[in-house]
């Protein structure tokens, strides 16, 4: 199938999982996951109606950032490392991976060279495995009130990576943790921050993570093939 028609599919089933769960599905954002597919691939969902990208590694999308000339929103989904934030400062619409304070004040000085404010989201290692970024559901609370003292940095929800299971069931529990936090957040009333946005859900488990609150469902695969 083409681009097209998985995008078409996967709205399709985003629709689905939404009214199945009570939910608006304009509620529910598509991030097109594009590392490591080229600019045509890009272009060709862009074309179909696909407007917002996400992107791991900062060299590519600078890459990709200096090549393509559509007006997309890119977001950064994968680990960042403080030291390339600067590559990227003013040309992002939203990161999904701030997973430390330190990261969030290299944010927060580029984007405040800029006269701008970025919008974040705090990554929360829900599952607690080794090989994940992200800090710990017990740490998520302190973070959040460190990183709202940021003066150009703005919080907007949360993002996880549940571990992988061949059942997407198996990955609800994890999903519903996610939202759980960030109604503890929410109870906080911490100045200036908001918990607008879950970004949780991949090609395998987005439907799931919709039920259990997904506002951004992260899907690579199942739009572009495998790689």
């Amino acid at each position: 199938m083409s681009i097209s028609q998985n995008l078409a599919n996967i709205r399709l089933r985003i629709r689905a999982a939404a009214e199945a769960a009570g939910r608006d599905p304009d509620t529910v954002r598509l991030v097109a996951v594009s590392k490591t597919r080229p600019a045509g691939d890009i272009v060709e969902a862009f074309q179909a109606g696909q407007t917002i990208f996400g992107e791991n590694y900062v060299q590519e999308l600078t890459a990709k950032l200096d090549q393509l000339q559509e007006p997309i929103q890119w977001h950064v989904i994968g680990h960042l490392q403080s030291n390339k934030v600067k590559y990227i400062a003013g040309r992002v619409a939203l990161i999904h991976s701030v997973d430390r304070f330190s990261l969030a004040e290299e944010i927060s000085r580029q984007w405040g060279k800029l006269g701008m404010v970025c919008p974040v989201l705090i990554q929360v290692n829900i599952s607690g495995e080794t090989t994940k970024s992200g800090t710990t559901e017990a740490g998520a609370l302190q973070l959040v009130r460190e990183c709202a003292r940021l003066p150009n940095l703005r919080i907007k929800g949360l993002m996880t990576m549940p571990p992988f299971f061949d059942d997407p069931e198996a990955a609800r529990p994890y999903f519903a943790g996610l939202r759980r936090l960030s109604e503890e957040i929410i109870a906080a009333g911490i100045a200036g921050v908001e918990m607008v946005e879950l970004s949780m859900g991949m090609s395998g488990d987005f439907e799931a993570a919709i039920q259990e609150g997904a506002t951004l469902v992260r899907v690579g695969t199942a739009i572009f093939g495998e790689r």
